[in-house]
């Protein structure tokens, strides 16, 4: 008996569950202030964690980046992660969807002056994190400066768009 290989399924966004968009800044190697954003999942699919770790390594992969890698998108213009900063707000586009968030205005002023901030986008979901519910900075430290969330992550950086006048 033989049989044929499935077919690859076609990417689905609804995979991901609720992907959330987490603005902070810190202190880089450098001395200076570093933007950060922290996308993840809250893991909240009917096939869990595991199925939303698959999707966002999925939707990384089929872009042409790797768990693990770091992408400098000043180098790659056809990046299809975007950054677009304007009117104090953060619009991070992604192939089939955005995520828009109100940064600090530390973050704010870290990206005006670097031009860029860099991306965790981490395959490890964090179900207690959901959006409108405060998160401490050591419950934010703990988890994306966690070994798992890093090694699980594309790390991108991405430069800051504005909108032309």
């Amino acid at each position: 008996m033989t049989s044929t290989p499935s077919a690859t399924l076609p990417f689905r966004v609804t995979d991901l569950g609720t992907l959330v968009v987490m603005p902070w800044s810190g202190e880089a190697p450098d001395g200076g202030d570093m933007p950060y954003l922290l996308a993840y999942s809250l893991g909240d699919t009917a096939e869990g964690p595991e199925g939303t770790a698959r999707a966002v390594a999925r939707l990384l992969s089929d872009n042409g980046m790797a768990v693990g890698g770091v992408v400098d998108g000043a180098e790659r213009p056809s990046l299809p992660f975007t950054l677009l900063v304007e009117s104090g707000a953060a619009v991070l586009n992604m192939p089939g969807l955005n995520a828009q968030c109100r940064p600090p205005g530390e973050w704010l002023a870290a990206v005006e002056q670097r031009g860029y901030a860099y991306l965790v986008l981490t395959c490890r979901a964090w179900p207690e994190a959901t959006p409108g519910q405060a998160v401490t900075p050591e419950a934010l430290a703990a988890f994306a400066g966690a070994e798992e969330t890093l090694t699980a992550a594309a790390h991108i950086v991405l430069p800051a768009r504005r909108l032309r006048g």
